[in-house]
């Protein structure tokens, strides 16, 4: 259970905490008075609401809320370095306000991209987020990332990360369409396959944890690949696609409405976090 410096309870009126991007808004937020919100949801809601330019609705507030309890309860959240839940925001502004770490980068997309329930959709060829973390940010043999994908690309694609297929050190992980798997490369340009997942769809993503394996997920279950990791190449981490040379590389068209990077976690009790957050969105918004 967080501490008491650790949450907040929001009343009418309620004025951001002293620190933060919140207190840099001067948003107020008015807030269902019997709800007690951690600090860092509390001061990314602000956030997000001072780049919509409105108030999100109660049940998106808490829906954000308990998602952020919630990893610190399952002790995942320290590990998230940069993250973006790109849903929920009225705004493609709002949806690209970082949920953690530094804001990234929009390379193309507009408004129209953008659905509060279905997230935002890649073209496949010159749209790209660029989450200004680098891939060595992270320590070599303590590194995830990943994304929930609401629609499946209609092409051969890469998801997320920096390096191309035959780099030392790459990390990143798409789908191959024509040959019918999702691959995944931690740290090394060895190759890790699903069979069978080319159309995928929910929470997809990697975790590295020690020098001679990584885990990846899809389809909501986990495997172990034994890959032995390379010194990783440097290069910042985009989304939409791959980091090749400072250059969007094997861009996909899906569309993705969450995404992390940072150090080793638990890759199931993300899946079920991300899972209850954005099912909550769902609910919560007309």
């Amino acid at each position: 259970m967080a501490s008491n410096h650790d949450r907040q309870r929001l009343a009418p009126p309620w004025i951001p905490p002293a620190t933060g991007r919140a207190n840099r808004s001067r948003r107020v937020i008015l807030v269902d008075r019997r709800q007690v919100f951690d600090t860092d949801a509390a001061a990314y809601i602000a956030a997000v609401e001072a780049a919509d330019g409105q108030a999100l609705e109660t049940g998106v507030r808490s829906a954000i809320n308990t998602f952020v309890f919630g990893c610190k309860a399952d002790g995942i959240w320290s590990a998230i370095k940069a993250s973006c839940i790109l849903a929920g925001a009225r705004t493609l502004t709002g949806a690209l306000v970082p949920l953690v770490g530094t804001a990234p980068t929009n390379n193309n997309f507009v408004s129209g991209d953008y659905n509060r329930k279905t997230g935002l959709a890649g073209n496949g060829s010159t749209k790209f987020v660029n989450t200004n973390r680098n891939s060595n940010a992270d320590p070599q043999d303590n590194q995830s990332m990943g994304v929930e994908v609401n629609t499946a690309g209609t092409a051969t694609g890469t998801y997320m990360g920096s390096g191309g297929g035959t780099t030392s050190g790459t990390t990143h992980f798409g789908i191959d369409r024509t040959s019918l798997f999702a691959f995944f490369r931690s740290r090394a340009f060895t190759t890790a396959t699903t069979s069978g997942a080319q159309t995928a769809t929910g929470f997809i993503g990697m975790s590295r944890a020690s020098s001679t394996a990584f885990s990846s997920r899809i389809n909501e279950s986990t495997q172990s690949n034994t890959v032995t990791s390379q010194t990783t190449a440097a290069g910042n981490i985009y989304v939409f696609g791959r980091n090749v040379s400072n250059a969007i590389n094997a861009p996909t068209n899906v569309r993705i409405r969450f995404y992390w990077v940072g150090e080793a976690l638990d890759l199931a009790l993300l899946n079920g976090r991300v899972t209850t957050l954005l099912s909550a969105y769902n609910a919560a918004i007309p």
